[in-house]
């Protein structure tokens, strides 16, 4: 039998001769499409072991379907193999850029421009940036982002949000020139304060986003 689920056929059945596969017997009712479901659950559950114990039976609870499960723990799986190297390294060649205190403002301006469209091509999303001039914001990338040892992943769903301030840190700054209208009003209401005045933030720029050319 198979059990109550996709969790249990990939915990059953399996091998006494075979420490590398799984097996379980499949009702000759099931669709095809369902057969290949759980057998890739099983697979994807034995690449987890041995990086997660009770980890993975938490999903029994979730009641998910095979296939919602399977993209799961397929994302699981990727999160666990990727390289951890620095950002710049996620580049061929390379990533360097010129020391900034050796541009002048123009030529910073452009190398800024081109930086900022390659970081997106690598699903680096760089945020909250309108309150930094070009110069602050090419010496962030070029002394803390482009070093930073980051999980590198290939799918194309997973993004590295990488924020230049933290609404935690610095509320009146996010209040002033990042906060929505509802946020404001829920920050009032938590913190029993008025919130600073919006303003506009005084280096906006057009960052790339998804469907950028």
């Amino acid at each position: 039998m198979i059990g109550d689920g996709p969790i249990d056929a990939g915990r059953r059945g399996r091998s006494p001769n075979d420490s590398h596969s799984t097996w379980f017997p499949m009702p000759e009712s099931l669709p095809i499409d369902e057969v290949e479901l759980l057998l890739e659950n099983a697979r994807l559950r034995d690449a987890l072991e041995p990086y997660l114990d009770e980890s993975l039976e938490v999903l029994r609870l979730n009641r998910r379907s095979t296939r919602e499960e399977n993209e799961f723990l397929a994302s699981m799986l990727a999160w666990e193999r990727a390289p951890i190297v620095p950002i710049s390294q996620w580049f061929e060649p390379e990533l360097r850029l010129p020391r900034p205190e050796s541009l002048d403002d123009a030529s910073l301006h452009r190398i800024l421009g081109d930086t900022l469209k390659r970081l997106y091509e690598k699903r680096v999303q760089i945020e909250f940036t309108d309150h930094l001039s070009d110069r602050r914001l090419y010496a962030i990338i070029y002394r803390d982002i482009l070093p930073s040892l980051e999980k590198r992943l290939e799918s194309p769903r997973n993004y590295l949000h990488w924020r230049c301030m933290d609404p935690d840190d610095d509320a009146e700054l996010w209040l002033r020139y990042y906060a929505t209208d509802d946020e404001r009003r829920e920050w009032s209401i938590e913190s029993g304060q008025a919130p600073p005045a919006r303003e506009r933030p005084p280096f906006p720029r057009r960052m790339p986003f998804r469907g950028y050319p």
